[in-house]
């Protein structure tokens, strides 16, 4: 994968080393590379729980003036005062790399489906942030927010994706970013909106049965912008690191390896098999039309 000559995007917020006193919430109507859907997230902690909570992390309180502050920069904090990473950070310039990418495929695409593309906007942070669907955590995982349109990121994430799930690589990171778009571009199609919509109604099985449709379908569209993404001269190893990703993170793996068994029926995003197949789909055919996860239910 050569991502270092690409254009970079003007969609990148930038937040890490400002913090936020939102944070501490948990998630609910965004999409996430974990953890399920639904977002309560959320609402404000007094100033003295917040403390506590600094405290406990092993944060220092005197953080907490720079984010009453406005949140101003902080030294070394790889912002620039735009919103842009800075020329000299390699993950922040790597991720606004891969989302210009998925603009440029994203708009040609939906060029050709006579639609109109709005690209998101990925914001970078650091630990926590507020986001339109509450606070948000970096112990969540990377989501989608519809409320706000944004991708939310620690980058982070990717050091946990070689330790933890040993599914590393420039391209396994790349198919984090575009899973979360394609969950933007079902924002756009109107499908995210319906099948939120059918999940409020649904008991909690169905409702489990629909996400893991609304994540394959990501995964599709992750597999469908690699299929396009030409300029950035994706190899067979840059692919087999996404199809690792993939596995990895399948909900029959995750449980395995957290509490010896699996729960079919708890299942949000779909097996190992399941997602690695999606995917895998979606760059082999470049065919949105091949991409319904929802055929017959």
């Amino acid at each position: 994968m050569e991502w270092q000559n690409a254009r970079r995007s003007s969609n990148v917020e930038d937040r890490r080393g400002q913090g936020g006193l939102g944070g501490f919430g948990g998630f609910g109507g965004g999409s996430n590379l974990f953890g399920g859907k639904g977002c309560g997230c959320g609402g404000g902690l007094g100033l003295i729980v917040v403390i506590i909570l600094f405290w406990v992390m092993g944060e220092n309180p005197l953080q907490l003036i720079g984010m009453m502050d406005g949140g101003n920069q902080v030294a070394d904090s790889g912002y620039t005062n735009d919103g842009s990473p800075a020329q000299d950070d390699r993950e922040g310039q790597f991720a606004s790399a891969v989302l210009a990418n998925t603009e440029d495929v994203w708009t040609e695409l939906f060029r050709q489906m006579r639609r109109s593309y709005t690209p998101p906007t990925l914001v970078l942070y650091n630990q926590y942030t507020t986001s339109g669907c509450g606070g948000a955590q970096s112990s969540t995982g990377p989501f989608y927010c519809p409320n706000d349109e944004k991708v939310y990121l620690d980058l982070s994430f990717f050091q946990q994706m070689t330790q933890q799930f040993r599914a590393g690589g420039d391209f396994a990171d790349a198919y984090v970013i575009a899973h979360e778009v394609g969950h933007h571009v079902q924002k756009l199609l109107g499908t995210l909106d319906q099948v939120n919509s059918q999940m409020a109604r649904s008991s909690q099985k169905d409702a489990n049965a629909l996400s893991v449709r609304l994540e394959l379908q990501a995964d599709f569209y992750a597999g469908v912008w690699a299929h396009y993404a030409k300029e950035l001269k994706i190899n067979n190893e840059d692919i087999n690191e996404a199809l690792n990703a993939a596995s990895a993170i399948g909900d029959d793996r995750l449980q395995k390896e957290s509490q010896g068994y699996t729960v079919p029926d708890s299942f949000t995003h779909g097996t190992s098999q399941q997602r690695h197949d999606w995917f895998y789909k979606g760059y082999t055919t470049g065919d949105m039309n091949q991409g319904n996860t929802f055929a017959g239910i």
